[in-house]
């Protein structure tokens, strides 16, 4: 049993085969996945597939690359839609310093917003981090995120970031880059991370792990992160799937 705890399935790169693509993650053991709507236009595609797809949860939010188009109403229309039972998350929310497409100001302004909308109602939060570290940490601390938890996505931060996210009821998410061969950092974070605070995704289409690096990533190339973490953790296959598929369900209150 796998759970791909982050995937994009409405992307448009699925457009042809997205069926086959679910049905191909389903046969490789994929039993749980949480799909991200982050923006006006996939939010919507995200809740269409987690109402068609009993084994699809939805994660919703505004991305921080996004965040000089939110609105005042988008915050309300998240709100609304924390409501609905497939709704497990806020996110992804964060801050993104590599792409150039949003002032910090407005990434941090946003950010914020989300994190004490899911204080409110009780919603976990997926945090995107990308060349900001330490302002993602600090925002953090300084809206209690350790209230509601939720998951680092992707992680690519040292262990000392890994700890301090770990000390504020986080769970650490691990992708394809741990299947890199000169991925060092992952790796020796996944190593230090306690075993019931791990989770696996693929946030496909992106970041496909090897060996299928430069292709297309899909939901069942999960499977090969499990392998990935199996190793350097020196556990079975098997026992990776179970412990993180427990995490997950536990950190998004799927029972």
């Amino acid at each position: 049993m796998l759970f791909d705890t982050h995937t994009h399935l409405d992307s448009s790169k699925f457009e042809e085969d997205r069926e086959e693509v679910i049905e191909r993650a389903r046969a490789a053991g994929v039993e749980l996945m949480v799909n991200i709507g982050f923006d006006r236009e996939t939010i919507p595609t995200t809740m269409a597939l987690a109402e068609k797809y009993d084994f699809i949860y939805a994660a919703v939010g505004w991305h921080p690359v996004e965040s000089i188009h939110m609105k005042p109403e988008d915050l309300d229309w998240i709100e609304e839609l924390c409501k609905h039972e497939k709704v497990v998350a806020i996110g992804e929310i964060g801050l993104d310093y590599h792409w150039d497409t949003s002032p910090k100001e407005v990434q941090d302004r946003v950010f914020r917003e989300q994190i004490r909308l899911a204080r409110r109602i009780g919603k976990p939060i997926v945090i995107h981090n990308r060349d900001a570290h330490e302002d993602v940490v600090r925002i953090l601390k300084e809206e209690r995120a350790e209230e509601v938890g939720g998951v680092m996505h992707c992680f690519s931060g040292s262990w000392e970031t890994a700890k301090i996210c770990l000390d504020m009821n986080f769970y650490i998410s691990f992708g394809g880059p741990l299947t890199y061969k000169n991925a060092r950092v992952p790796k020796e974070v996944l190593e230090r991370v306690p075993m019931d605070r791990i989770l696996i995704e693929t946030d496909s289409p992106y970041l496909t792990p090897h060996p299928y690096r430069g292709k297309r990533n899909e939901s069942s190339y999960v499977s090969l992160v499990a392998e990935a973490a199996a190793e350097i953790k020196g556990k079975s296959v098997e026992e990776i799937a179970w412990i993180t598929t427990e995490n997950g369900k536990k950190c998004f209150g799927i029972v």
